[in-house]
């Protein structure tokens, strides 16, 4: 008998055992896919750097809620000055991958300054006006302050214009804060676009022959100036009456508050009948290494829970429309936003700091 033939049954279960073996492949490959997907389920959403100007404390609640519905962290880091040169000196190494600040000014100064990128958000264009985000998809607002009158809640005054704060009839009865602050810079840069630079700067001399005191001192103190007679009327933004009137019971600031109601100016020459606004908003860092999260905070942020939110505990305006407001704030009325572009107005900002001076405002 030949040695080979000898050999022919074991190869045979050799071969058999190797078709098995093969056999049962396909079956694995799903199996080492299902367990990949899971591992990659598993893996933590990440998180996003957030650098703002803002005081953490009034935006944390936003950012846990963020967290807890998508698992991404926020890493927040309150930048009180100079905010530009720090994203500038950490270069593309910068880990900032949200930018946010208040006012229109100090956030076109962040895409002027070349930190920002553009994103492409259907959900931030559909939801924010287009005059209050930019062209160029660089900036986005989060929150409107709308600049009122506080008015004596004695006063039979129910419909102001922000010009008729000239008016010789309100002389030695007008407060309001430094006409350098960027609350005020910005109102005067509309007041230009609306009226021209002229009749800006003859505004601005009759408004302070009216002034009851020094321009000085914080949107707060108007109002509490109204309480102690020294003026009837004043310039301030919305959302701090909104602190005001839900402050405690026989607290200095609950009187400031319940001392006055809120006018909503209107400027005389526009037919819209629109209200000056500021913002608050952001942008998306130019070297963001966590683009994703970044445009999915910001979206987030224009999002019905954290719209409210922003109405319920800031008092800020909402940007999205048909977001539920504080009572205190619903008691003011709509509010119909200048339809006057941020970008427009800004353009003004340093011509209108240059009045201030040349009037002497704040002297």
């Amino acid at each position: 008998m030949s040695p080979n033939r000898d050999l022919r049954p074991m190869l045979r279960s050799f071969m058999l055992a190797g078709i098995a073996a093969l056999s049962t492949l396909p079956a694995m490959a799903p199996a080492a896919a299902s367990a990949a997907a899971a591992s990659a389920a598993a893996a933590p959403a990440g998180e996003v750097s957030l650098y703002t100007t803002r005081e953490p404390k009034l935006i944390q609640p936003l950012l846990d809620e963020f967290t807890k519905d998508t698992g991404v962290k926020v890493k927040t880091v309150f930048v009180k000055d100079g905010l530009i040169e720090r994203v500038k000196a950490e270069g593309d190494r910068s880990p900032a991958d949200v930018l946010m600040t208040v006012d229109i000014g100090n956030l076109l100064d962040l895409v002027e300054a070349g930190i920002t990128q553009p994103i492409s958000s259907k959900v931030l264009q559909d939801t924010i006006p287009a005059n209050l985000r930019g062209a160029d998809n660089q900036w986005y607002t989060l929150s409107l302050r709308d600049r009122v009158a506080y008015v004596a809640k004695d006063l039979n005054l129910d419909a102001i214009t922000y010009e008729a704060f000239a008016d010789p009839k309100w002389k030695g009865k007008v407060c309001i804060r430094s006409g350098q602050h960027p609350y005020n810079t910005a109102l005067i840069a509309a007041m230009i676009a609306h009226d021209g630079a002229e009749a800006a700067e003859t505004w601005l001399r009759k408004v302070k022959e009216n002034l009851g005191r020094k321009a000085a001192g914080g949107d707060r103190d108007v109002a509490r100036d109204i309480l102690g007679g020294i003026c009837d009327i004043g310039i301030a933004n919305a959302y701090y009456v909104g602190h005001m009137k839900n402050a405690e019971p026989g607290t200095d600031a609950r009187k400031w508050g319940d001392a006055i109601k809120v006018v909503r100016p209107t400027f005389a020459n526009d037919k819209s009948r629109g209200t000056h606004v500021n913002i608050s908003g952001a942008s998306v860092a130019k070297h963001a290494p966590n683009k994703e999260n970044a445009v999915k905070l910001l979206e987030y942020l224009v999002s019905d829970k954290a719209q409210s939110m922003y109405a319920k505990a800031n008092y800020e305006y909402p940007v999205k429309q048909g977001v539920k407001l504080d009572p205190v704030v619903a008691s003011f009325g709509p509010l119909i936003v200048d339809p006057l572009p941020l970008t427009e107005i800004a353009k003004y900002r340093k011509q209108a700091s240059e009045l201030v001076d040349k009037v002497g405002f704040n002297n």
